[in-house]
């Protein structure tokens, strides 16, 4: 745990023994200045708080690489993204990003510099994936260096990534998707199964959904909020983009089996007597507080190695639902905004290759319609 200096609450000492001295910018900015003993850093600090009273400005060789990291982190990123999202920034600048590039002045980063680390990066065993995205953050935090007129140009962008090979998804048949059903039937949990089935839901977006969200008579939900874990708790965050925030319209077989779990529930609470943690939650456990994402998917390979079926993952149940859609030829567009994609482009490099029967329909018609012109 960071400790503070004794009468200065804006330095204390970080994990590895540095001294950090904090200086407030105003308009929520901060600045970091380091030190490898308490007084340097306290130094730092009051010859930097010495020159913004001038009206001076912080020059942009003062910054390292960390420190604009360590600034972005936690006056852009921590108030303006997801928990999740956060979380995964953070561990990208401690694991991979601080330890090679944090102490290379800001000013004199280059592509070169940051392309050599990339490819050390990817020769140590970190996935092209992986690669594209912590380099994304590094371009984030350059992005915001620009505007804060630290550098001129953001060199991460000049650097080049492996490319990334799109898996395959394979298309679930409906025989498949019946045996999965049929495995699931029955069980406490199954209208959380059936649920992303059939409607291609996230899994947070599943355990995070209100009985207030839900018109069975209408066969309506609304997606409003996920449940995440944030620092140990389960609590419920905004979706993953503006475009998750959607309605959908139930089949008439998945609103049966929530009917059914609505009545399942109420039963379970009248057991649980003075042990109910009353929430309006869909999916509770047998005291009614929210259901943890991992057990879910746990339960779910249970059954289906005891039914003798393959392994499923629980996010593979979304990817079910959309090739049944696309094999049914429902359009594309439509799939998109069952799933809450951001941008078509995702649905389609995830789904396209299971559209072949649309495609099989575009031909004959063209066929028809040559055919037709010929005839006249």
């Amino acid at each position: 745990m960071a400790r503070r200096a004794r009468g200065e609450g804006s330095a204390y000492q970080r994990k590895d023994g540095r001294w950090v001295g904090q200086i407030d910018l105003g308009a929520g900015r901060r600045k970091y200045v380091y030190g490898a003993t308490q007084q340097e850093a306290l130094r730092k600090k009051a010859d930097a708080e010495a020159k913004l009273r001038r009206g001076g400005v912080l020059a942009p060789d003062q910054y390292s690489v960390g420190a604009l990291l360590e600034e972005w982190l936690e006056t852009i990123a921590k108030p303006t993204v997801r928990a999740s999202t956060y979380r995964s920034y953070e561990m990208h600048v401690r694991v991979h990003i601080a330890p090679a590039l944090g102490r290379v002045r800001l000013n004199k980063l280059t592509s070169q510099q940051v392309q050599r680390w990339l490819n050390e990066r990817q020769e140590g065993g970190l996935s092209p994936s992986s690669v594209q995205r912590v380099r994304a953050t590094l371009r984030r935090a350059l992005n915001q260096a620009m505007r804060w007129d630290l550098v001129t140009r953001n060199v991460s962008t000049l650097a080049t990534t492996p490319k990334v090979v799109q898996k395959r998804v394979e298309a679930i048949t409906p025989e498949r998707a019946e045996a999965i059903l049929k495995a699931v039937s029955g069980h406490r949990w199954e209208a959380v199964y059936v649920l992303a089935l059939t409607t291609g839901l996230r899994q947070g977006e599943c355990l995070g959904l209100q009985w207030k969200q839900v018109d069975l008579d209408g066969r309506k939900i609304e997606v409003r909020h996920a449940l995440q874990r944030v620092n140990g708790n389960l609590i419920l965050v905004e979706p993953k983009s503006e475009r998750s925030r959607r309605t959908i319209t139930l089949p008439a077989l998945t609103a049966d089996v929530l009917r059914a779990h609505r009545a399942r529930q109420a039963r379970t609470r009248l057991e649980a007597g003075e042990f109910w943690n009353a929430s309006d939650f869909v999916f509770t456990t047998d005291i009614g507080t929210p259901l943890d994402g991992p057990n879910v998917t746990r339960e779910l390979s249970r059954l289906l190695k005891k039914a003798g079926l393959p392994p499923h993952r629980f996010h593979d149940l979304r990817h079910d639902c959309a090739t049944l859609l696309l094999a049914k030829g429902v359009p594309m567009r439509v799939v998109m905004e069952v799933l809450g994609h951001s941008q078509i482009g995702l649905t389609a490099n995830t789904y396209s290759h299971v559209a072949s029967p649309q495609l099989e329909d575009a031909a004959r018609a063209i066929d028809e319609a040559l055919s037709r012109k010929e005839a006249l």
